[in-house]
């Protein structure tokens, strides 16, 4: 049983381990190996895009959505490579005869290059010995030459045709397992390089025509049969900028952003090519503010490139690929047109360079570094705090060159009305913007941030929230060429006055008021602090009953224990509970504060308003008396006498903590 088990774990190991990884083809062929099986032996599911004679093997994205490029597909099951179907068999059980390359042209259906290898006297060589490969274009990639091509080339079959035909093959087999990603090979004409690409999707292109029939084996070679007939690459990228009257435009940016060393050496680079069309686009004012910008304009240009080589022919889906601006395009198709972020703007695409491809484009695609903070509001989440931005006469702010951080909320806290821009409002929108540059990730607790109307904003940091006074900001920035938009869940109103201050001010907490007063507690919310106060209005205090009134009143001690319940040591605004928070009160005890649909409870006590801003602290009204959760469900005992005794339980331990702090003060010394 143990030699069993010791065989079992290292069968295991050898397949996890030691056994060669598949290719991304082989991979996508055996999951249509699985999804065919019960059609018998051999056979693949295919799935061809409604409407067109384009088939793919079924990988499991694409099996499950059965859809490409945002068109629904059609099952169906076709013998897999190299296997052929016997009439009164179920599956597809033989092997396809091996005979030599001329002949498997017919076999896979390139009649069409089987003709014209006949006609140009290339049968003699592609009949008799050696090792080749031939990337054999299909009767449909014949057909779909321009006129011109095809005649120039079928009427000088000797020199021409022949050349042609010798650029498809290589000099050896290559099956697809050993088309590799990257793959640069000399093809069979003046060794003119082919260039080989595997896709993590499972296709494979050469000079990025689609291989759509792969490893059909010859006594001499084997064939692979691609969608396009294949052109030759001579030009690096710049080159083709430069002999391409349209885009005459970018050639002359890629030059003065110092770009052109790039795009002529080495590698394997996909540009999308604005061309003069897409520069013409641009609002002047915006296109000669960027090409007069160096930072600006190269991160524009960077914007463009993408790391990798990305041929048409393999997107299939939308999918986020990595530019050299570091930044991310959705790079996806739709009815079989290639889309950029979600929008069809290719106007000519897979023009192959020798260290890249091109992809013409008729929009000029902006990054966000290299917008202004009002370019880069446009039809943003934030729009509409920016149209109150401009009629308070703040656009100099938003478009000139100097930093600044807006505080941006976002458009659905204008979803019932917006606001009038008076002059309180221009005040209030003058507050939210920062002097300076900022990113949300390099903010700390406790800092201040100065407003261009010379008032100081504190940051809270929460563990699941960021706040700047009472508006906690999403977790993204919008960062622009000169400045920083945090997108923030309301409107920040910041503190006018200290706690006592903002009480005194509102005749609702009046009987509050009077008893911090009597409480002895006016100079601790007058002076400098970090408090938040659960603030009973007039309501709550009216709500109780007449003998707890007096209580409270004619007791000193519990009068300081309720209010000193009510009141915590730091600032919690309600975007800093996520969902449960437990916090410490000045008396002692926990107070429990929940967030239910944006609504905030404090000991099951629903706030009646949140997040009044004081310069040494925080308020949220409450309209009841807020009593600790353990003596709610009794209602026997009155207010004053269970928060008294939970203070007497707490002092203990509240000395013993303020001793540990005075022994750390010393030690310190």
């Amino acid at each position: 049983m143990r030699q069993f088990m010791l065989l079992a774990l290292l069968a295991a190991y050898y397949v996890s381990c030691v056994s060669p990884v598949k290719s991304p083809y082989q991979q996508v062929l055996q999951h249509s190996r699985i999804r065919g099986r019960q059609h018998g032996p051999n056979v693949c599911a295919v799935q061809q895009v409604s409407g067109t004679n384009i088939k793919y093997f079924a990988n499991c994205k694409q099996w499950y959505s059965r859809k490409v490029c945002g068109r629904s597909t059609i099952i169906s099951y076709e013998c897999c490579p190299g296997y052929e179907r016997i009439p009164g068999e179920k599956g597809c059980p033989a092997a396809l005869p091996l005979v030599n390359m001329y002949n498997t042209l017919g076999v896979v259906g390139a009649t069409t290059t089987q003709l014209y290898s006949e006609r140009s006297q290339l049968k003699r060589e592609i009949e008799g010995p050696g090792s080749y490969t031939m990337f054999a274009p299909s009767n449909e990639a014949w057909a779909a030459l321009p006129a011109e091509i095809l005649d120039a080339l079928v009427s000088n079959v000797n020199i021409e045709l022949l050349n042609a035909l010798h650029y498809h093959m290589v000099n050896k087999r290559l099956s697809s397992e050993d088309l590799r990603n990257g793959l640069v090979v000399p093809s069979m004409y003046l060794d003119l390089d082919l260039h080989v690409h595997h896709y993590p999707n499972g296709i494979i292109t050469v000079n990025c025509a689609r291989v759509i029939k792969t490893d059909h084996h010859a006594t001499n070679g084997v064939v692979h049969v691609v969608d396009k007939v294949i052109t030759a690459a001579t030009n690096n990228i710049y080159q083709i900028l430069e002999n391409d009257d349209s885009l005459e435009k970018v050639q002359a940016a890629v030059a003065a952003a110092g770009l052109s060393t790039l795009l002529e050496s080495e590698g394997q680079y996909t540009f999308f090519a604005p061309t003069n069309e897409a520069f013409e686009k641009i609002p002047k004012q915006t296109l000669n503010r960027i090409l007069g910008d160096p930072e600006a304009l190269k991160d524009l240009l960077n914007y463009h490139i993408l790391k990798n080589l990305q041929c048409s022919e393999a997107i299939i889906s939308g999918a986020p690929m990595e530019t050299l601006h570091g930044t991310h395009l959705e790079v996806g198709c739709s009815d079989g047109g290639l889309t950029i972020n979600g929008r069809s703007i290719i106007a000519q695409k897979d023009i192959l360079a020798t260290n890249g491809v091109v992809h013409f484009i008729n929009e000029l695609l902006i990054p966000d570094t290299a917008k202004t903070l009002s370019e880069l509001a446009q039809n943003s989440l934030v729009s509409e705090s920016f149209k109150l931005f401009r009629q308070a006469g703040l656009e100099s702010y938003l478009s000139g060159k100097d930093a600044y951080t807006v505080i941006a909320p976002q458009n659905d806290v204008y979803q019932n009305s917006t606001p009038t821009v008076n002059n309180q409002m221009k005040n209030l929108l003058r507050d939210h913007i920062i002097k300076d540059r900022f990113l949300s990730r390099h903010l700390y607790h406790g800092q201040t941030l100065e407003t261009i109307s010379g008032k100081r904003l504190r940051v809270f940091v929460y563990r699941h929230a960021l706040c700047i006074e009472n508006a906690c900001i999403a977790a993204h920035d919008m960062r622009g060429r000169f400045g920083t938009i945090f997108i923030a869940e309301k409107m920040l109103t910041p503190a006018t006055g200290t706690v006592m201050d903002v009480l005194k001010a509102d005749n609702h907490y009046s009987t509050l008021v009077g008893m911090i007063q009597k409480a002895g507690l006016t100079e601790t919310f007058t002076g400098p602090g970090t408090y938040t106060i659960f603030a009973p209005t007039n309501e709550a205090f009216q709500a109780l009953p007449a003998e707890e009134r007096r209580k409270l009143t004619d007791n000193p001690a519990q009068l300081l224990d309720t209010l000193k319940y009510h009141m915590g040591e730091e600032i919690l605004v309600s975007g800093g509970v996520n969902q449960f928070v437990r916090m410490p009160s000045m008396q002692g005890g926990k107070l429990e504060i929940t967030l239910k649909n944006k609504v905030m409870f404090v000991n099951k006590v629903r706030v009646a308003q949140a997040d009044i801003m004081a310069t040494n602290g925080v308020i949220h009204a409450v309209n009841s008396v807020v009593r600790p959760l353990a003596s709610r469900p009794s209602g026997i005992e009155d207010l004053g006498t269970v928060i008294h005794r939970e203070a007497a339980a707490f002092k203990p331990l509240l000395q013993l903590k303020k001793a540990g702090r005075r022994a750390r003060r010393s030690l310190s010394r």
